[in-house]
């Protein structure tokens, strides 16, 4: 079983930066590919970026530009840098785990607010 904890959230004022990180228990991680996914209360569980193994980078449009992922084998850590957070950007964002398996963490709570 892998163990996926996010770390990193809280609360920051619109146009201001987070950066959240995620580690992942497992020593094949290089092999993973790794994504950040966000679900804002009673809506669906959306992706935001994901990095291959390979190092292969996917975003969702609305966080293109403004957001980057990032992660560093060494450490079995995957970042979400992000900039110019807006107040509508969901509130609780997810790390996951993907190799063969799918391993969820427990999720982090961002809030933008003034």
């Amino acid at each position: 079983q892998v163990q996926v904890v996010e770390s990193g959230g809280g609360l920051v004022q619109p146009g201001g930066s987070l950066r959240l990180s995620c580690a992942a228990s497992s020593s094949i991680f290089r092999f993973y590919t790794m994504g950040w996914y966000r679900q804002a209360p009673g809506k669906q569980r959306d992706m935001v970026a994901t990095i291959t193994s390979g190092a292969i980078t996917n975003y969702a449009d609305t966080v293109k530009g403004r957001f980057t992922i990032s992660r560093d084998n060494a450490k079995n850590t995957v970042y979400l840098q992000m900039n110019s957070l807006k107040p509508e950007d969901p509130t609780v964002y997810y790390c996951n785990a993907n190799y063969n398996n799918a391993y969820w963490g427990q999720g982090t709570q961002v809030t933008v607010s003034s």
